[in-house]
């Protein structure tokens, strides 16, 4: 499928197809989404035929699950016209690998270096470039799911433009499956999840898809809106999220969740993590902010006691924050990048972002939470009349 000569008209109108795709901040719960914990945690459930009678999903206190909540950082996806017209491919991104990549379609080799390549490859897809870049220039996503925040827009992107051949829960997982067997980083399907779906959400994982459902697969899972858009402030003014200064590939930290999981200790560690993300999401729902502040206080400590190197980087923020009557998670698979810092109440969130900003001379990223984890922009790609 030729994208050029569509493209190249849309050029010309300064009507460039693209979306833009937005990060996430995780919480307890977070790892559970790996393919390895799904898996580990799950067992058949009884799921009640009306979800909506049972709003605190009792249910499911025991199945792996994640809370996302979407935020106005991330990353916006164009597609251009190829500049050497219709019989290639390619990708430019400043911030993901390689700063541009390109090919023959049908012809790209699935290594590390051609991952958001392969992508657009997949799709079928030729005369076009896909031109990444992120929505706050300075801004590190590190513990925000920038790359899977990446792979994800591309994959929405490609699908818009082959006319939707893939379903949600398929774009998850595509996105989600290729990011780790490609080597570029062990992730799961919270992040994918949160650009497809967005909001404030409650995501309950089916590894092999949903009992009684005859379609699904990997990628799937259940759904619960925690938060309508008129509650979204209110939880706003009790987060901020720091960058520690550090970087590390996530893979690092998360290739010790997965070593501990083998072991009858490191199980029954993680184990309790179903129990705190649970409480964690009912917290959120009902907006008890004091269950919340325990809820990722005890999330800390389960992860520190199975791979102390998760608080690196991130050991004066967390400390500060404790100071000031609240609490720290590093996101993420921890070990540097963003660390989100929560008070129950609002005058200890506020001394506490004052002291790390003046004197620990910390940089905060500021956001708004969004309902939408995607938006698309000029779409569907229209040719001049």
């Amino acid at each position: 499928m030729s994208l050029f000569e569509r493209l190249s008209e849309a050029s010309r109108r300064n009507a460039l197809p693209g979306v833009v795709a937005y990060n996430r901040i995780d919480g307890p719960g977070s790892s559970l989404d790996l393919r390895e914990f799904q898996e580990a945690f799950w067992r058949l459930p009884f799921i009640p035929r009306n979800l909506r009678e049972d709003p605190a999903a009792t249910w499911s206190k025991n199945l792996p699950r994640t809370v996302g909540i979407t935020i106005s950082t991330g990353t916006r996806v164009d597609a251009k016209p190829h500049p050497e017209g219709p019989g290639r491919i390619g990708v430019r991104s400043a911030e993901y690998l390689a700063e541009e990549t390109d090919g023959e379609p049908g012809a790209i080799p699935p290594t590390k270096g051609n991952w958001l390549l392969k992508i657009v490859d997949l799709f079928g897809l030729s005369g076009v470039m896909f031109d990444l870049h992120n929505l706050h220039a300075g801004t590190h996503s590190a513990g925000l799911g920038g790359s899977a925040t990446a792979a994800t827009g591309v994959c929405i992107l490609a699908n818009e433009l082959a006319g939707r051949p893939f379903s949600d829960a398929q774009l998850v997982a595509m996105a989600s499956l290729l990011e780790q067997d490609l080597g570029v980083s062990i992730t799961g399907t919270q992040e994918q999840s949160n650009v497809v779906f967005g909001g404030v959400r409650d995501y309950v994982w089916f590894p092999w898809g949903i009992p009684g459902w005859r379609e699904g697969g990997y990628g799937e899972s259940l759904r619960f809106e925690l938060l309508p858009p008129e509650f979204y402030e209110d939880l706003e003014q009790r987060m901020v999220v720091f960058h520690s200064g550090k970087e590390r590939a996530s893979s690092s930290v998360n290739s010790e969740w997965r070593k501990a999981l083998a072991t009858s200790d490191g199980y029954a560690h993680h184990r309790t993590k179903l129990e705190i993300a649970y409480q964690y999401r009912e917290g959120i729902r009902r907006r008890d902010w004091d269950q919340v502040h325990d809820a990722i206080t005890r999330y800390r400590s389960v992860r520190t006691r199975i791979c102390p190197a998760y608080m690196e980087g991130s050991t004066q923020i967390v400390g500060c924050a404790e100071h000031h009557g609240c609490t720290g998670f590093p996101l993420g698979a921890g070990g540097g990048g963003g660390v989100l810092v929560f008070g129950k109440e609002t005058k200890c969130l506020d001394d506490a972002q004052k002291d790390l900003v003046t004197n620990g001379h910390f940089h905060s990223i500021r956001f708004k939470i969004r309902r939408k984890g995607h938006e698309l922009v000029n779409l569907p790609l229209q040719t001049e009349a």
